[in-house]
């Protein structure tokens, strides 16, 4: 997982594998937004990874902080969000 060159964002596992649903994982990704700072999680680089298996998917992802508010409803938001476009069972690894 080494840095995205030009950005600070991690290049995730499925870059290579599945650059069409990469692409289309940051523009609905994008739309989860960090309701105290009002960023999305893709700007914050709060997801630090994605792998896409045949039959899953597993979204690594950090907060802004430990103790975020909206930290469970913002990862349940991107879980469902990630399995919509992905069209498989995701999970978040936190």
């Amino acid at each position: 997982m080494s840095p995205t060159p030009g950005t600070n964002r991690p290049t995730w596992d499925c870059e290579s594998q599945f650059p069409e649903l990469t692409q289309k994982l940051k523009e609905g990704l994008a739309e989860v937004v960090d309701p105290e700072i009002s960023l999305n999680i893709i700007q914050l680089g709060l997801v630090r990874n994605v792998t896409i298996e045949p039959d899953h998917a597993i979204v690594k992802m950090i907060l802004t902080t430990p103790f975020c508010h909206y930290g469970p409803a913002m990862l349940e938001t991107t879980r469902v969000k990630a399995e919509e476009i992905l069209g498989r069972q995701t999970a978040i690894d936190f």
